[in-house]
């Protein structure tokens, strides 16, 4: 049973797909993240531990490479699609109750805004170390936030920007969600942010990276 896991959280940090997967090249041929997980499922591990002890094993191997500058977005790229092939298999038991995620986390690009590589880096981040992420898009109102609010009722919030023109729009966003839903945690990222403009705006938190951002939220809900 270890074994599979094991396997299962090298082809997730490496992005092993699937047995047809000519990437990477050392793993031609093998068993990827798609045979693995049913194989695991097959045998009657658990989908929690598969998440907890495969997938998030995973992400976070790949996510700490990344942090140290060792892995590049591209990599991070691949394990997500290596990643989500496994999730496939796992969402049954989901949406059966079986297996429960952390929480919820709503996040969205801030209006006028239309980068989301960063928003998305950190979505697969966030879904490999076990949340259900709600991804709102790019370009998205206050009111959008407010609308997810209303039902995903206790969700964090995830902020990105990366222009410093639409960054000011995270000021009015952040100010809408704590009036209409007060003490809803939000969080802002992006390239031209930093600790001083969070804490000016009134957001819970800013990080630097999603491995850091990811670590935080797990500390919160332990």
């Amino acid at each position: 049973m270890h074994d599979i896991l094991e396997q299962l959280s090298i082809c997730v940090e490496r992005g092993k797909v699937d047995i047809k997967s000519p990437f990477p090249a050392d793993m031609k041929g093998r068993e990827g993240a798609d045979e693995l997980t049913r194989k695991a499922i097959e045998n009657k591990i658990p989908a929690s531990k598969i998440l907890n002890d495969a997938l998030m094993t995973g992400m976070q191997r790949i996510g700490e490479k990344f942090g140290q500058g060792k892995a590049f977005i591209p990599d991070l790229l691949i394990a997500a699609k290596a990643m989500n092939a496994a999730m496939e298999h796992l969402k049954p038991f989901f949406e059966s109750g079986e297996a429960k995620h952390k929480g919820k986390i709503i996040m969205g690009t801030v209006s006028g805004d239309l980068h989301d590589i960063g928003k998305n880096i950190v979505k697969m981040v966030l879904k490999g170390s076990g949340w259900d992420v709600i991804d709102l898009g790019v370009d998205v109102s206050s009111q959008k936030f407010i609308d997810a609010l209303a039902e995903h009722p206790g969700s964090y919030v995830g902020l990105s920007a990366l222009l410093t023109t639409t960054m000011l729009h995270m000021q009015d966003t952040t100010q809408v969600i704590k009036d209409t839903y007060p003490g809803t945690k939000v969080f802002v990222g992006g390239a031209p942010l930093s600790q001083e403009f969070c804490d000016k705006i009134g957001a819970d938190g800013y990080f630097r990276d999603p491995q850091s951002f990811a670590k935080y939220l797990s500390g919160i809900v332990q």
